[in-house]
């Protein structure tokens, strides 16, 4: 699995996860000078360590004054940038009072280009169970049927629900943050999957880049069914007027069919679309696959405003207990019309 050394990032404050580890390790490291604070949690507790605590808890959001920051809460994973706006959160667990119609967490949404402008939707009104950028299907069969994309058409999906089970390796730097979480795929409290994900955002001029590794593994044998849609979605905000292309060119395909997947568009290294506001911005959003990727077709509904580089359109995909399913995905936003050229390049320097 990929480690983000700390030289990659420089002065870095990096917090292990109080919850899961009862004798957190709390990292400081410049210029590869570091001191390690271990504190007790114990009833004993001093007061020199209770103010130490108080301390490095105020400071984590501190990485220097033109670093990007990372910072847990109770539900939620928040990313922001040098100039302190937000860029990216991590919903740990379906928010109180959410319009989502599924009850797992474990998605990212918003998503925001360097200034900030939200590329992507939570809950909206045509599909209130698509959530920002995530990953699940529609139809699995093993131990227990599931539809964890929340259709519920085909797979039950009530009880079906992706929890949150460990953040760690929370780290960030000039230009960059990332963190591991560990997920279970959960049927009526049956645990179906284990999902690894590794994620790391970075700003490349007026481009965010979104970076996810994901490493699946199922105690027992799972089906996908064939669908021409689900598992790997961004789902972008619905407004202006959206153009969609590829690597040769304008895409002049119609929009694909739900239930045919011999309606997806072609494969291809990405897809992407531009979208212009009525206020005149112009924001673009790509999806890259990853050479290592299972084939997929692009579930890509302009309307819907949906990108899905779908493993089960070209047929089932089994699952098979003791070896993992490793899925990368690169996203990238931006505050302008994506260069076709900058997503090749962006692709190939990532995909070798």
């Amino acid at each position: 699995m990929e480690d983000y050394a700390p030289e990659d990032y420089g002065p870095t404050l990096a917090i292990c996860d109080g919850a899961t580890n009862p004798w957190p390790e709390i990292k400081l490291a410049d210029n590869m000078k570091t001191t390690f604070f271990r504190l007790s949690f114990r009833r004993t507790v001093t007061a020199a360590a209770v103010s130490l605590f108080a301390f490095v808890q105020s400071c984590q959001e501190v990485t220097g004054a033109d670093s990007f920051k990372i910072h847990r809460e109770a539900n939620k994973i928040i990313v922001r940038n040098q100039a302190g706006t937000p860029i990216l959160r991590y919903q740990l667990e379906r928010p109180a009072g959410s319009a989502l119609t599924v009850e797992s967490g474990c998605y990212f949404h918003p998503l925001t280009t360097p200034s900030g402008f939200v590329m992507t939707d939570e809950a909206p009104s045509d599909h209130l169970h698509h959530r920002g950028v995530f990953l699940a299907w529609v139809e699995m069969h093993g131990k227990k049927d599931a539809d964890f994309w929340g259709w519920g058409e085909h797979a039950p999906k009530t009880g079906r629900k992706i929890v949150n089970q460990k953040i760690s390796q929370m780290r960030a730097g000039k230009d960059r943050a990332s963190f591991r979480a560990q997920n279970a795929w959960m049927a009526d409290g049956t645990i179906l999957l284990k999902e690894n994900l590794e994620t790391k955002i970075t700003q490349s001029g007026s481009a965010n880049i979104l970076d996810l590794r994901y490493r699946l593994e199922t105690p027992s044998d799972i089906k996908l069914a064939q669908w021409a849609f689900s598992g790997f979605c961004v789902r972008t905000r619905k407004a202006g007027v959206v153009e969609a292309f590829g690597p040769d060119g304008i895409a002049k395909l119609p929009n694909p069919k739900h239930t045919e997947p011999s309606s997806d568009w072609p494969s291809a290294p990405w897809y992407a679309y531009t979208l212009k506001m009525p206020d005149g911005k112009t924001a673009g959003v790509a999806v890259l696959d990853h050479s290592s990727n299972p084939p997929s077709l692009w579930h890509n509904h302009r309307d819907i405003r949906m990108l899905n580089p779908c493993i089960t359109a070209p047929s089932a995909v089994t699952l098979k207990a003791g070896k993992p399913l490793v899925l990368r995905y690169r996203v990238v936003v931006a505050d302008e019309a994506i260069e076709a050229e900058k997503l090749n390049r962006l692709r190939d320097e990532w995909s070798r």
